[in-house]
């Protein structure tokens, strides 16, 4: 094993690069040239050659995203639904629906005796439980729901003036240009070649396409402009609902036309800049650009919450756009090269890293927190899982993008009295972060994700993990002190004390992270028990920095806290699982003990030769058809901290169902979450950490570079 260690002196705007890299080895040797970033990006170009549903390919910008099919548009969107859908999406892009009954929170508490007084829970009702607390479970679930902002494709004909199928697409060769952003389509029609250049502008949620064909002069290709009703199911659209919304064209000349979108309270607008064409109106809200020119034709379409009076940009000024945000991106920021590795999976992850470092700008690094299926298409609703974020961001701040983790910070804020008044409501102190939400901050009714607490403590590892990576550690400790105060005054206030054992007790009523656990039974679940216990001594750690006096509660939670569950040498999933190791209910779903070494850094909780036999045990009897994409990460990342290197790339590398990763660098887990970006994210961390602690096996085969990576919370 060997590491090449090299510096950047480049800064990015938006990723400002910290000047030095922190390695933990004087065995490494440092290389003073960097690594070619060029090569390592660009031998991982994407190319699709045969039409696939699960090939679908994306521009973006982190806050808007556009996904194409083989044409570089979105001509097919029936075909490619059974896959990964053709999404317009963006963080601004939502839809609430009416609601004639009003329908609150309050409508659908659920309450539960806990540890002597009632507690109101925000609960999913389902079925024949009762009609109207169902019915509100729905509309407050699904409301509000990120929808498709339109379609755009090609309509070709065929000679004889027939529309084309996806099957009279012929010798289909696409390419992604990971280091200018650009997507090349070629394809034929009979004996004509079609080219199709797709771009996103960096800033601005614009895409651009320039168009090269013969069948242009011939009349036969023409730009669909399709408006969908926005609903709440995966795919945002529905085509079959015309009356339910309206598209006026508000203005128009020769060059652009500006659309506006209205859907019961909700509007945008889309910019369509279209020189050289005519536009057709076809239907209520469906409208053809008919070029004008002979081969080559070029549009944009600016999707805006707000009317403009900017001019769209043409596809020229986008493409220009494109390539310096990319190229920028690219030779900023981490870098993990392994060019030099010989063993036989070294390729492939570094593939996933790159790739994943792609999905991840375009999907992930908006001003919200992402879906787990980000900008492409709805996973719940569009809405956020708030204890998915750890997973979506963590890597950011890892690989020197620290920025994006601040904007997304921003969110917290904006939720806070959502946060509070839940907080209240249940008789705590502090605030309580909820789990499946959107913009709009409220909670949405579940029989899983309200019960959830293991999504509280990540805004304190969110602001440590900044804390240590800056400069500036006093103005990261004024910026979050509230956040990370308010944050364990909850914690501390929602562990219950039990005077008979003199120790203070998490649940019931509660499901930990490894959601297989029961509700109201489940007692001391050893994740969260390990979080909770790291989180207050780190918002004490806090107190101490800001010369703030100890806070003697947090400090007698912390001193009294339960102890790791452990039984013969063993981690259990919680107190009351005494048969963790021998019932399948308890070998499915996350395997979350092995995040108490892999999430979270050491604490006098933990032991290593617990941990590693824990590892070892996980490793020969889970059922991994259970398991989803980041738990692969996480056990790389534990065994990583045990220093059991070979068994962490093993783990990370795992041939496991939902351990695949497309040939456009997606996460697949089933045909319902085609894509599953929590395991884009997690890889890129798992990388950082086990570069930085030297973890990766030390047999010949693993010469990795790297630079730009910041150290781990310790």
């Amino acid at each position: 094993m060997k590491y090449h260690l090299t510096f950047s002196p480049v800064k990015y705007f938006a990723f400002p690069l910290l000047t030095s890299l922190i390695i933990l080895s004087s065995s490494c040797r440092r290389n003073n040239s960097v690594i070619d970033r060029f090569s390592l990006v660009t031998r991982h170009n994407i190319e699709v050659s045969e039409i696939d549903s699960l090939n679908s390919l994306s521009v973006g910008n982190g806050e808007f995203a556009f996904t194409a099919d083989i044409t570089g548009l979105q001509t097919f969107p029936d075909y490619y639904s059974r896959g990964i859908p053709l999404g317009t999406m963006s963080n601004w892009g939502w839809h609430t629906g009416n609601n004639p009954d009003n329908f609150k929170l309050s409508d659908v508490y659920r309450t539960y005796k806990v540890h002597g007084r009632d507690v109101d829970y925000v609960h999913q009702y389902r079925g024949n439980e009762d009609p109207l607390k169902t019915a509100a479970s729905e509309w407050l679930r699904s409301n509000p729901h990120r929808i498709h902002l339109g379609m755009i494709g090609l309509r070709i004909t065929k000679k004889d003036g027939n529309e084309i199928t996806i099957h009279d697409i012929t010798n289909p060769v696409q390419k992604l240009n990971l280091w200018t952003g650009e997507l090349e389509s070629r394809f034929m029609i009979g004996d004509l070649p079609v080219k199709v250049i797709t771009v996103c502008h960096p800033d601005k949620d614009i895409i651009s396409a320039r168009i090269t064909s013969g069948l242009i002069a011939e009349k036969r290709l023409k730009i669909s402009i399709h408006f969908p009703l926005g609903i709440s199911a995966p795919n945002g659209y529905d085509f079959n609902d015309p009356e339910r919304h309206s598209t006026i064209i508000k203005s128009g000349s020769d060059i652009e036309t500006l659309f506006e979108r209205k859907q019961d309270n909700d509007f945008y607008y889309v910019k369509v800049y279209h020189e050289n064409a005519r536009l057709k109106v076809y239907d209520k809200h469906l409208f053809y650009l008919e070029p004008q020119a002979d081969t080559v034709f070029e549009f944009s379409c600016h999707f805006i919450k707000e009317i403009s009076d900017k001019n769209t940009d043409s596809f020229n000024m986008v493409d220009e756009a494109s390539k310096k945000s990319w190229s920028l991106f690219w030779t900023t920021g981490g870098a993990v090269d392994l060019s030099e590795c010989t063993d036989t999976r070294a390729f492939e992850l570094e593939r996933r890293i790159v790739l994943s470092q792609y999905l991840t700008r375009i999907q992930c690094s908006g001003s919200l927190p992402p879906a787990e299926t980000g900008l492409t298409y709805n996973s719940w609703y569009g809405k956020f899982h708030l204890e998915m974020h750890w997973w979506h961001a963590v890597h950011f701040a890892l690989w020197q993008r620290e920025p994006v983790l601040e904007k997304q910070l921003n969110y917290y804020r904006q939720i806070y009295n959502n946060a509070l008044l839940t907080a209240q409501n249940q008789g705590y102190e502090g605030v309580r972060w909820p789990k499946m939400v959107g913009p709009d901050g409220r909670e949405s009714p579940s029989t899983v994700g309200t019960y959830l607490i293991w999504q509280q403590p990540h805004i304190i590892f969110f602001s440590e993990l900044l804390y240590n990576n800056s400069k500036n550690k006093n103005e990261i400790l004024d910026k979050y002190k509230d956040l990370v105060f308010a944050t364990a005054e909850f914690m501390a206030d929602y562990a219950w004390y039990d005077p008979a054992g003199d120790r203070y007790i998490l649940g019931p009523v509660l499901i930990p992270a490894q959601e297989s656990l029961r509700l109201e039974s489940t007692i001391n679940p050893a994740f969260e028990l390990a979080y909770w216990y790291w989180g207050l001594k780190t918002a004490q750690l806090w107190r101490s920095r800001l010369n703030l006096k100890p806070d003697p509660h947090w400090a007698d939670v912390v001193k009294k806290l339960s102890k790791l569950p452990v039984l013969n040498g063993l981690i259990l999933c919680s107190e009351d699982t005494r048969d963790s190791y021998e019932n399948q209910r308890y070998l499915s779903d996350h395997p979350i003990v092995s995040g108490i070494s892999g999430m979270l850094p050491k604490t006098i909780m933990t032991d290593n030769r617990i941990l590693v036999f824990t590892l070892d045990t996980i490793m020969k009897k889970w059922n991994w058809d259970t398991t989803w994409g980041w738990d692969f990460p996480m056990l790389a990342m534990s065994a990583a901290s045990v220093k059991r290197s070979e068994q962490a790339i093993d783990f990370l590398m795992m041939d496991a169902p939902k351990n695949r990763y497309l040939v456009n660098g997606h996460n697949y887990q089933n045909p319902r979450l085609a894509i599953y970006l929590p395991g884009n994210g997690g890889l890129l961390t798992a990388v950082a950490k086990m570069c930085v602690l030297k973890q990766f096996p030390d047999n010949g085969k693993w010469n990795i570079k790297f630079e730009n990576l910041n150290r781990y919370v310790e």
